[in-house]
Order: structure tokens, then C-alpha cells, then sequence
């Protein structure tokens, strides 16, 4: 390729250091695609005539075809999956494969690959977190009744539907995907044509290659279309964020499936055994989710590190932006797969959950909303109350629902039996009817809000 310049060819090193095929090999498709188009628009606008078009077309679908075999060999001394497809294309017709390269460059080439790719990506993780939401409302749904310990601090604060901390992922999960469909639609501009980096003196038709590659619109800047990677980094950014949000259930189904809180169990399918404790059931899928997030972060502030310092317009350090976005998208897609199949195989245990929903006086806010509700006590002053209620239980080694009525009018003669309905922890995540609250009836109005939302 660089026969007209350079007197010899590139070092060992130099070729080691400067080869992307083993990474970007997989663009061929996105490269195919975007060649095609570049060569029917440049016979409809007169480059080309329809005999080198054609000749050109079907060679390309040849070397796809091959591709897709595994019959095509790759070879670094090309570089990259341009010169690899260019080459072998050159091989199976000659003269013409040398015309395809016309008012193009391998900078406006690679920006379009890549955003053809990552648009591929978002499409099906989009489709992935949709997925695992859908998976989260029926269970939601089944649940919609199971009462839990809600926690602040990790201390038990009120209960709460099971139903209801599952959606509480469906609703971070549809910010998710928003965030990855606005990464779509800003990122669907077409800098094919852009060529190096000024444009081209050929009478080429952008919108043509742009509307045939499914793209909006073709960039309006020549220097911004080749140095740009905005696209890939706001994909990454909204993928850390997402991923982060995997963590945070991860973390919740290690902690939920341990013996010590025994509110779940993973299947056999995402559980593992011990070399050596034959009793121990480990969550390493849920573990192993919550550690790639590390990966996806590193990828997004990696292409950072990489762009922060470059002028305009293209320059090689952008090659190092593939390797590292490609593990983490494949990681991502790949802990979205495990969290779906984990959370649809996940078994609740009811009983346990309920009798830890009862502990630590979770009740004791719902006794306070009581003296508020029913004896017109200030809030201030019956959380005062409701406190030295709870120091009392404590004291007795029970909990609020254990104390008499005696016991409670010693406190406060205001207090009267109908306290009692309220302490249950049924009784009192069936209260919670606000708009978004616990409420069981909340929970599955939600769930089926969210399944017509889902399948729409």
C-alpha cells in the first residue's frame, strides 16, 4: 500500500504495533456495507461506470461470503479490515477494485464502520434491557404481595413488596434504554464522504450513501465526521451506567442469597459448587456481573484518555478506540444475558422474607403516621412517642405489635387499640396507596402498565 512513498516496508515492530485486524476484523460487514453503497452512489453520480460497479458489488458480496465461511484469510501486513477487503477484492477483479477507493479515505471509511457497528449494538442491547424488564415485571407481578424489609443504610426501615423493589430495576432499567436510544439518534449521521479530512472535489451524493445505510443525514463537517467519537463514548457512558445498575442487583442477590439472610435462591443454572466446602452454593454469575462493570467503566475512561489531548482531525491514537469498546460492549451484552436468566430462574422465599420484614420495629413509622392520622398529634412529637415506644419493645426483647395497650398508654393515653391494625407488616404495606408507593395494588397496576408499555 505504500509502495509509492516508502522505499522498504514497515519494521516488525512497527507492523506489530500498527495492525488493528485482529480486533477490527470484525466490522467486515459494517465495511462491506459501506463500500457498496460509496460504489452505487459513485456510478449513479458518473465516477463509475455500471460494468466496474457490478464487478465491484459482486466482489464484495464474494468476499462477505467468504467472511462469513471462515474461508478468507486475514493478513497483517494489510493493517486493518479496509486493506484486507480491498486487497482480496483487487484479487477477484482486478482494475476495477482499484476505482472503489475514489473521493473516500480510510478515515471517513472506519468513522462510518464503526458507527454502523455501534448502532448494531445499541439495537440489541436496547432490545436485551427490554428483555430483562420484561423478566423483572413478571416477577414483580408474582410478587406483588411478598413482603420484604425495606432497607436504608442496610438497616431495616419499612416493609415493602417484593413487587416493588423489582420494579424499582424496571424504572432505572427504561432510563437505560432511553439513555442508549438518545446515544442512537445522535449518533446516526453518516461521515462517509468526508474523506480525509477537507471533503472532496468529486460531485459526490452524501445524502445518497447516508439515507442508503439506514443513517439520518450526513454530517455537516468534514474535520468533525473523521475525528468524532462522541458516538462511542456517550454508547460506553450510558452502558457504565446500566452496568452500574447491574451491580447494584448483583450485590442485592449476593447479599439476599447468603445464608445469613436466606430471602432467595439461584438455580443450579447460576450457582456454582466449592473445591473443597461441599455445602456451599456460590452466586459467582451475580458476582462476576458486578466485577465487569470495572471493564466497562476502564473502556469509558480509556477512549477518554485517548481523545482528551487530540487536535483535529484524525490521528492513529483513535485506533485504540475499537479494542477497548468492543470488550465492553460484549460484557455488557453478556451480563444483561445472565441477569436476565438469573432474575427469570429466581426462587423467593416468602416466609423468610416476611419474618425479616418484621424485625428490627419497621413498623414503628407507621405507628407514628397513626398518632398523626388518629389522635392529631404533630409529626414531631409522635416520632418523639413512637420512639420511646420502640425503646420500650426493645426493652421487653420484643417488637412494637408485642407491647399491651397498657403499655402503650403509659407512653401516650392518646394512643387507643386501633393501633394494632396498623402494626402488621401486611397492614402496613397496604397503606403505602400513594402514587408510587408499596401497596400490592400499586404493584400490579404498575406491572401492567409496564407490560403494554413493553409490548407496544
Amino acid at each position: 500500500m505504500w509502495g509509492g512513498r516508502f522505499a522498504s516496508g514497515p519494521d516488525a515492530i512497527m507492523e506489530e504495533i500498527n495492525a488493528s485486524i485482529g480486533f477490527d476484523k470484525r466490522l467486515y460487514k459494517q465495511d462491506i456495507a459501506g463500500s457498496i453503497a460509496h460504489a452505487t452512489m459513485l456510478e449513479t453520480v458518473g465516477i463509475l461506470t455500471r460494468d466496474d460497479r457490478d464487478a465491484i458489488v459482486a466482489g464484495l458480496e464474494t468476499v462477505r461470503g467468504e467472511i462469513d465461511k471462515g474461508t478468507f484469510t486475514f493478513s497483517r501486513a494489510l493493517e486493518d479490515i479496509h486493506m484486507n477487503v480491498e486487497s482480496r477484492l483487487r484479487e477477484l477483479i482486478g482494475e476495477p477494485a482499484g476505482r472503489l477507493h475514489t473521493a473516500r479515505s480510510r478515515n471517513d471509511q472506519v468513522a462510518t464502520d464503526f458507527r454502523l457497528y455501534v448502532r448494531d449494538c445499541i439495537d440489541m442491547l436496547v432490545a436485551q434491557i427490554a428483555t430483562l424488564q420484561g423478566v423483572l415485571v413478571d416477577k414483580a407481578e408474582a410478587e406483588a404481595d411478598t413482603v420484604m424489609p425495606g432497607f436504608t443504610h442496610l438497616q431495616s426501615a419499612q416493609p415493602v413488596t417484593f413487587g416493588h423493589h423489582m420494579l424499582a430495576y424496571v424504572e432505572m432499567l427504561e432510563r437505560d434504554r432511553g439513555r442508549m436510544l438518545d446515544a442512537r439518534r445522535r449518533l446516526n449521521e453518516s461521515p462517509l464522504g468526508a474523506a480525509a479530512l477537507a471533503g472532496t472535489s468529486f460531485p459526490i451524493d452524501r445524502a445518497m450513501t447516508a439515507e442508503t445505510l439506514g443513517f439520518d443525514r450526513p454530517m455537516a463537517n468534514s474535520l468533525d465526521a473523521v475525528s468524532d467519537r462522541d458516538f462511542i463514548l456517550e454508547t460506553l457512558a450510558a452502558a457504565s451506567i446500566c452496568a452500574m445498575h447491574l451491580s447494584r442487583l448483583s450485590e442485592e442477590l449476593v447479599v439476599w442469597s447468603s445464608a445469613q439472610f436466606n430471602f432467595v435462591r439461584l438455580s443450579d443454572k447460576f450457582s456454582t459448587g466449592s473445591s473443597i466446602m461441599p455445602q456451599k452454593r456460590n452466586p459467582d454469575a451475580a458476582e462476576l456481573i458486578r466485577a465487569k462493570v470495572a471493564r466497562i467503566y476502564g473502556a469509558f475512561s480509556s477512549l477518554l484518555m485517548v481523545m482528551k489531548g487530540l487536535p483535529l482531525a484524525y490521528s492513529k491514537d483513535m485506533q485504540e478506540d475499537k479494542e477497548v469498546a468492543f470488550d465492553a460492549l460484549d460484557n455488557f451484552s453478556l451480563s444483561l444475558a445472565a441477569m436476565t436468566g438469573m432474575m427469570d430462574d429466581l426462587t423467593v422465599n416468602r416466609d423468610r422474607m416476611a419474618a425479616a420484614a418484621g424485625a428490627g420495629f419497621s413498623t414503628a413509622t407507621d405507628l407514628a403516621d397513626w398518632l398523626v392520622r388518629a389522635a392529631n398529634v404533630p409529626f414531631r412529637d409522635a416520632h418523639h412517642i413512637t420512639g420511646r415506644a420502640v425503646a420500650a419493645a426493645e426493652a421487653r426483647g420484643c417488637g412494637l405489635e408485642g407491647l399491651t395497650i397498657e403499655d402503650f398508654k403509659a407512653i401516650d393515653e392518646r394512643i387507643t387499640s386501633q393501633v394494632f391494625k396498623v402494626l402488621g407488616v401486611d397492614n402496613s404495606v397496604k397503606s403505602r396507596t400513594s402514587f408510587g408507593g408499596t401497596a400490592p395494588a400499586n404493584v400490579r397496576e404498575q406491572a401492567r402498565l409496564w407490560r403494554e408499555r413493553l409490548t407496544a
